[in-house]
């Protein structure tokens, strides 16, 4: 049964997650409307707005949000899963 690390894989989904705020959040402050949901994370990112501090928050939330988020996942797929030993 192959294990996730669980370091790697929530440091990976935060970086992913943070560069997808960072670049979602710049494509609406340049006038692209593609991303339109992107005002409801205003009630989730304490303090993001769609602006160019807006960006920098994001990008800080999407990185904490995503580290959890990603930590939860492997620890959970690795406990249902059943996988035992030493991560890869």
């Amino acid at each position: 049964m192959i294990r996730l690390n669980v370091k790697a894989f929530a440091l990976t989904c935060g970086i992913l997650w943070a560069l997808t705020m960072l670049f979602m959040t710049v494509f609406m402050v340049l006038g692209n409307d593609l991303f339109t949901f992107m005002d409801n994370f205003q009630a989730i990112y304490y303090g993001y707005t769609v602006s160019w501090p807006g960006a920098i928050i994001g990008t800080v939330w999407g990185f904490v949000d995503g580290l959890i988020g990603g930590a939860i996942f492997a620890w959970l797929y690795n406990r249902l899963c059943g996988a035992h030993g030493a991560p890869n």
